[in-house]
This record gives structure tokens, sequence and C-alpha cells, in this order.
């Protein structure tokens, strides 16, 4: 499964509606909003699981149990009551993920999507544990260990498979992310991606 099969599936409807519950927008804001941030946040992923330290560490955080995709089974109720558990998860996520480059990444989001920074910065906060819930599953689905992550986030991404295709949307909005002009700082490749 790849991005865009996620967000049009029945996950990304029960996160796009309970994210313009809280965040209150209208749907097709928050599908625009998600649609940007979710590469993003992929794209963080990828970049980390570049170094074996990173692959590492994201595949310890993988094998947590909060992270073993248990968390999509009950995504509407978990999101529609109290989500200041998941939100508080997705900041710490988001740590490891962007660093210091995290503001930087909101306003890129919040540019792009013309949504104000002070809804990005929540929406990136659900969103972090929900990627990883759906990373953890896919990990045990296909018994993927730290070395085989950069394939795996690649699949979601569009990107991975020998034949790449083309041809519009997320696939090539995010195809190529990896720090595109070899500068050793994937933020501008992130930013650049969502401008």
């Amino acid at each position: 499964m790849n991005l865009s099969e996620l967000l049009n599936g029945p996950i990304g409807q029960t996160v796009i509606n309970n994210v313009a519950n809280q965040l209150g927008m209208d749907e097709r804001q928050a599908a625009s909003a998600i649609s940007v941030a979710l590469p993003a946040i992929l794209g963080g992923m990828q970049r980390n699981v570049q170094s074996q330290q990173g692959a590492q560490s994201l595949n310890n955080a993988l094998d947590d149990a909060r992270h073993d995709g248990s968390l999509l089974e009950n995504l509407g109720g978990l999101l529609g009551g109290n989500s200041q558990a998941i939100s508080q998860d997705g900041g710490k996520i988001l740590g490891h993920i962007f660093g210091a480059n995290k503001p930087a990444v909101e306003q890129g989001i919040s540019q792009k999507t013309g949504i104000s920074l002070q809804k990005i910065g929540p929406l990136l906060a659900i969103l972090a544990p929900i990627v990883m819930a759906y990373l953890g599953k896919e990990k045990r689905q296909t018994n993927t260990n730290a070395g085989g992550l950069g394939d795996l986030l690649g699949g979601l991404l569009g990107g991975g498979q020998p034949q790449r295709r083309s041809g519009g949307g997320l696939m090539d909005m995010v195809g190529g992310l990896l720090d595109k002009n070899r500068d050793g700082n994937v933020l501008d490749d992130i930013l650049g991606m969502i401008k």
C-alpha cells in the first residue's frame, strides 16, 4: 500500500473527519493539510533511516507496544475522545523526526496549505502516532527489520518500486525527497517539496 491508497481508504477518511472536527476546518481543508503533512512526516522518517543509528532507533520505536498498529483499530474512538495522549506522543515523535527543524517544517506546510500555523502543529502531533502505528503494523506484516525500513517507507511514499509511476499527485511531490541537492540538510528538500 502506498500513501495515496492510505489517504483515500477508511483510515484516511477517519483521520480527515476527526482532524476537521478537532481543528475547526472543513473536510476539504483537513484533507489538503493531511496530504501535505503525511509525506513530510514520512520523508523525515525516511531521511532518518538512512543512517544505521536512525534505522535502529525507528525500528526500536516501532517494536514498542504503542506503535504496534492497534491504535488503528479504534482510531475514531481515540481521536473523538481525549486525544491529548496521542498528541503528546506525536510531539515526541516529531521531535525525533525533525528535531530543531520542526518549526520550519510547520511553517512550510502552513504556507503551502494556507492553514494557520496554530493548526499545523496540532495536526502534525495527531498524525505522527497514526503514521507510527501504520508503519508498525506494516513492519510486522512484512517482517521488516531495521535494514528494510527505508524500503518500507519508500513504498509508502510511492518510491522504492523498480518502475516508478509518473503522472502527478503525491508520487511526484515526494519523489526523490532524500537530500536532492546532497547538501546534507533534508529540511530544504522537505520545504521545497511542500512549497
